[in-house]
């Protein structure tokens, strides 16, 4: 008697799952997962932080060669951005733990790699916190960095869900010196901002006054009259931890607390 085959069903068919044709369940998946599992561990409230991949602390730049190409002041102020990160972060995450309400705690999120992703996390962690790392697979530089808490460590394929749910949970914004990324994730939770399409408010801070009023010239938007002066106080550039503690838990205490 002949064995029969075995069939298989099609949520079981890998071949079928990663081919083109089941591309929007993929999507659908990588938009239901995160929002179960978050929940599961009653996480409502995040506070988001962009910036470089490639910024080290001040130890192991002291230790690395420069990059002929960088001008050494200037790539200090980064390293001394990934300092200032970490302290900002364990600061928050201390702040978050006193609330009394666990429903109502923020968790600080970064995009879970290299750089200032690392030093979110790492300042949640010496804090004694959890953290969310929304991680992306990439050919270069986006490894797992080692301080995201394992059970909110998230790997996305599309940069399209991964920025949703950079943006759904988010109650504030702290832009670091960075990148091509750092400024599309930026610009994007502006335009967002600027044009009404999220309705909550968002506190936005963009650290280190030098980088941001060097790299960008936002008056100049202004006089050429492509954006409104109001647009201009979507957001606050700011130079210490101190300072963008203070407004940080001080917007957050009187929107959401």
């Amino acid at each position: 008697m002949a064995k029969k085959k075995k069939i298989t069903k099609a949520y079981d068919n890998l071949e079928f799952l990663h081919g083109r044709s089941a591309r929007h369940l993929r999507v659908l998946a990588e938009f239901i997962e995160p929002e179960e599992r978050l929940r599961k561990h009653g996480i409502c409230n995040t506070i988001v932080f962009f910036g470089s991949s490639r910024s080290v602390d001040n130890c192991t730049f002291r230790k690395q060669r420069l990059d002929k190409t960088l001008v050494p002041e200037k790539a200090i102020r980064v390293s001394n951005a990934h300092e200032s990160c970490i302290e900002l972060a364990k600061r928050i995450t201390a702040w978050s733990q006193k609330i009394k309400e666990p429903a109502k705690r923020f968790y600080v999120c970064s995009g879970g790699g290299p750089g200032i992703m690392q030093a979110v996390n790492k300042g949640a962690k010496l804090a004694g916190g959890k953290s969310i790392g929304f991680n992306i697979t990439l050919p270069l530089e986006q490894l797992l960095n080692p301080y995201v808490s394992p059970e909110l460590s998230f790997n996305f394929h599309y940069f399209f869900i991964r920025k949703f749910w950079f943006l759904y949970y988010a109650k504030a914004l702290i832009g670091f010196p960075g990148g091509f990324g750092t400024m599309d994730e930026i610009f994007e939770m502006l335009t967002l901002l600027q044009t009404g399409k999220i309705e909550k408010q968002i506190p936005v801070v963009l650290f280190d006054k030098m980088f941001w009023n060097e790299v960008i010239n936002f008056q100049a938007l202004q006089e050429y009259g492509t954006v409104r002066a109001v647009d201009l106080k979507l957001f606050k550039i700011l130079d210490s931890v101190d300072e963008a503690f203070e407004y940080i838990t001080g917007q957050l205490t009187k929107l959401y607390l």
